[in-house]
């Protein structure tokens, strides 16, 4: 399978201070960046794993044994933020399963998403959530897509009261939503914002993210490949130069490291289900990242190609 076709199964104040979490991963020392939630000073590291289609299986024997080796490299490499939603299908049942079986979830930050309409409906969701994923609170639980934003925002300001969950949020994957996105942000007091971002889509850049900045608001980036195509605008290119500069590696690294310079990013979700792809998606937060200047470059190379 070509990182294209990856892609197509991958499809994820603020800008505080980055810290170091040591690992250690095939007898060599790395370091995975983090970022700090704003709402509560909690450190999360810059790569997080998204599920959608990626963990969307049946678990077969082999898919298990897959699945199991990305979910433990991902630990193991020091990630926590795994995100999911009803919409993707088996995945909050597969991540459930898989968690408890490998003995992680207490070393996971599991976010999932409320996808439907109403309040009593939306507690249905939530609830079976919570069982699918096996767990008695989530830390991060979202409304997907704005759905019914309003009523499902009240009935997650309860549950965080209660200690059901640890944050709430919203999410969007496309440019088109970002005014009412930017309206709830500016209207309603949220933990996170999920959008897409990335350098064939840098809408974001304009006013989420420094809206994010001013209300502290830690943000998570989904389609970080823009739904793979990105590898197909640099299939069979090799790197640039400038590459070296900032401990890039591949074109995922690339691609990833320009996106969690950001300093309003808190954390990108890459989705993957092949060990090899998370371990170069997880090198996308280590080492140095580009600096404005860079990030700029890096527009520009990827733009006259």
């Amino acid at each position: 399978m070509t990182r294209r076709e990856a892609g197509k199964v991958i499809g994820g104040t603020a800008a505080a201070l980055v810290l170091p979490i040591t690992t250690r991963a095939a007898n060599e020392s790395s370091t995975i960046l983090t970022r700090t939630v704003p709402s509560s000073g909690e450190k999360l590291p810059v790569i997080g794993l998204g599920t959608w289609r990626a963990f969307d299986v049946d678990l077969t024997s082999d898919i298990r044994r897959q699945l199991q080796e990305v979910l433990s490299m991902f630990v193991k490499l020091g990630g926590r933020v795994i995100d999911s939603s009803p919409m993707y299908g088996h995945a909050e049942e597969v991540i459930g399963d898989l968690s408890a079986a490998l003995g992680i979830r207490g070393k996971l930050f599991l976010a999932t998403k409320v996808w439907t309409r109403g309040k009593e409906s939306g507690i249905k969701s939530m609830e079976r959530s919570m069982a699918l994923l096996r767990t008695k609170r989530i830390d991060l639980m979202q409304v997907h897509n704005l759905v019914d934003v309003n009523t499902h925002l009240a009935t997650l300001r309860e549950w965080k009261d209660k200690g059901r969950i640890r944050y709430l949020g919203i999410t969007h994957y496309e440019a088109g939503a970002f005014t009412d996105v930017e309206n709830i942000m500016r209207s309603e007091k949220l933990d996170f914002v999920q959008i897409n971002y990335s350098l064939m889509e840098r809408d974001a850049e304009e006013r989420v993210l420094p809206l994010a900045n001013e209300r502290g608001i830690a943000v998570i980036v989904n389609r970080p490949f823009g739904a793979g195509d990105l590898f197909d605008k640099v299939r069979s290119k090799s790197l640039p130069g400038l590459a070296t500069e900032f401990d890039c590696r591949s074109w995922a690294q690339f691609f990833l490291k320009w996106i969690v310079a950001h300093p309003a990013v808190t954390c990108a979700i890459p989705a993957t289900d092949k060990p090899g792809h998370l371990e170069d998606n997880m090198q996308g937060g280590i080492g140095r990242l580009p600096d404005e200047n860079m990030r700029r470059r890096m527009v520009e190379f990827v733009s006259s190609l």
